[in-house]
């Protein structure tokens, strides 16, 4: 029912936005996703003064309503486009779609399986929903500072203020990636566009998507909007229109708000710029309109958070504010999350030359090692099956901007799935060049479907795959969860009221999990991390007035 709503409100205003960056888009998966960015935006900017509440739901319905009553003709055509297209798919497309679209429902419904979900998604939408953007609310807990585009917009379609257990909007973006692929999949069974079958092939990887829908992992809405750039990138390589070019754009730059990590999809359209040039220099201001607006409201998102307007990056700021983060606990920050893909100590970590962490990093057991694995895999076989059976500068430009996402990632970050849109495109690629027959393809198509519909019904034990003991077992859909979806958080812990100075705040009782949060009420830090950091770095958390909205600082403590 909510997700109803969702489709309503996005088709409104990305037609909305569609119409007013003139983009001539007819796809109406696109409508949703231009819906979904320019909710963000709006979201953004009124969390910049205040809470996403009642309030903002009441202007952003009477802005829906308002749109669909003035373009009421032209949006009921979009709807009806839709529907025949969806009327025009074969038989077993349109089987496979009503499939997994209950099995993406049924998922999102089931108890959430990441573990960043219990560090910080909860907080992060909970603080935005009853405070807005909060003045050093890093100095908390530091994950805090990593708020996400995408934990905004959830913000925005959790309806917090009428239930406690919508938070599945990556669940809503991958039902939008699926529609979008199997659509591409009918286009291929009748033109044979090598490209359509590649985005086609996009649901078979549901069983490693489903496992980050039944929370608002930042992850999905990159590996969805990705196959959306590859495709339109390869599709208008050569002969680009402005409309095109723009769209790439604003795809590319919500990804950035989403994920920094997504930096070198950042080439793409820098890449089609140059090449066009002469085409797309007259217009640019389309895109630099969205570019500008998506950069000023990062600098002051992070600049709020954290006191540093371009974090990660911590070595650049303009303002001294005194709520800024310590450099010491950014830097912190930053090395924690460098180590995570290695799973070394900071002092084996120094010790180790540049090939012995490759070969740590290749040689890590079970998922990490095997997706690490497979990417080097790709990147030495992908030259000669592109040169062999597809050698156009399109490709070629992908690959070697997947091999500069890795060699980026190598010095900050090499977690896998941080990779993964790179990973499966091309793995997608490698399958289109010899899976090319329409009953292999269903075949295939309805394996996978069986297999994660099987994962999702079935307990798992996952200790074959990971070393970590808080993911052991898969998120799996109980009959119970049919109306009602499953609570925010996987943890029962109940919380314990603590003072320390002039900070009060709520820390999980069962303690085993340094970073934990869960859904605790405002403000929730682990006691254990108060101890930490007063220990070992001689600050600690201070609330700058009595009141909440007011934000926090790192009060300076001295150590015997």
């Amino acid at each position: 029912m909510s997700w109803i709503y969702v489709f309503f409100s996005t088709i409104n205003l990305g037609f909305i936005t569609d119409k007013f960056l003139k983009l001539k888009n007819q796809n109406f998966v696109i409508y949703s996703v231009l819906g979904l960015f320019t909710t963000t935006i709006f979201t953004s900017i009124w969390a910049i003064f205040g809470r996403i509440n009642i309030e903002f739901h009441i202007v952003l319905f009477l802005s829906n309503l308002s749109i669909f009553i003035n373009y009421q003709k032209e949006i009921r055509l979009l709807y009806q486009s839709f529907f025949d297209e969806i009327l025009s798919l074969t038989n077993s497309l349109k089987i496979a779609l009503a499939i997994i679209t209950i099995l993406i429902l049924a998922q999102c419904a089931s108890i959430p399986y990441i573990l960043d979900n219990e560090s910080y998604y909860i907080q992060t939408i909970k603080w935005i929903n009853e405070y807005g953007f909060v003045k050093g609310l890093a100095n908390l807990h530091f994950f805090l500072a990593q708020t996400s585009g995408w934990h905004i917009l959830q913000s925005a379609y959790n309806f917090s203020f009428l239930y406690d257990k919508f938070n599945d909007i990556s669940g809503f973006c991958l039902l939008l990636g699926t529609i979008f692929s199997i659509t591409k999949l009918n286009e291929y069974l009748k033109n044979k566009n090598l490209n359509c079958l590649i985005i086609g092939l996009f649901p078979l990887a549901n069983l490693f998507f489903f496992q980050f829908i039944s929370s608002p992992s930042p992850d999905i809405p990159i590996y969805v909007f990705s196959f959306l750039i590859f495709f339109y990138f390869l599709e208008n390589f050569k002969t680009l229109e402005t409309e095109k070019f723009t769209l790439i754009v604003i795809l590319v730059l919500f990804c950035l708000f989403i994920k920094t990590t997504s930096i070198a999809l950042v080439l793409i359209p820098i890449l089609l710029f140059f090449i066009h040039f002469k085409k797309l220099v007259s217009e640019i201001h389309k895109s630099a309109l969205p570019g500008t607006l998506i950069l000023v409201l990062f600098v002051i998102k992070n600049t709020i958070i954290s006191g540093h307007p371009l974090f990660p990056i911590i070595n650049f700021h303009f303002l001294e504010l005194e709520y800024r983060i310590p450099e010491t606990i950014a830097q912190l920050y930053y090395q924690e999350t460098k180590l995570y893909g290695y799973f070394l100590t900071y002092e084996q970590y120094t010790k180790m030359s540049f090939y012995e962490l490759f070969i740590r990093w290749i040689s890590l057991p079970k998922l990490h090692g095997l997706f690490n694995k497979l990417s080097l895999i790709l990147i030495l076989l992908c030259p000669i099956f592109i040169y062999k059976y597809l050698h156009k500068k399109a490709i070629w430009s992908l690959y070697f901007i997947m091999c500069l996402q890795l060699l980026l990632l190598f010095y900050t970050s090499p977690q896998y799935r941080f990779f993964m849109n790179f990973v499966l495109f091309f793995s997608f690629f490698m399958m289109a060049l010899f899976i090319n027959q329409k009953r292999i393809i269903l075949l295939l198509l309805y394996f996978s479907l069986f297999i994660t519909g099987f994962i999702l019904l079935i307990p798992i034990n996952l200790n074959d795959f990971t070393n970590n003991k808080f993911v052991l077992t898969i998120s799996n859909f109980s009959v119970k969860n049919v109306v009602f979806p499953y609570k925010n958080t996987k943890s029962n812990t109940v919380f314990e009221y603590i003072q320390d100075g002039n900070l009060h705040f709520y820390s999980p009782v069962e303690n085993n999990f340094f970073w934990s949060t869960g859904d605790g009420k405002l403000p929730c830090v682990n006691k254990d991390q108060i101890e930490y950091f007063d220990y070992y770095y001689h600050v600690k958390p201070q609330m700058r007035t009595a009141d909440l909205k007011d934000g926090f600082y790192a009060k300076k403590t001295s150590k015997e």
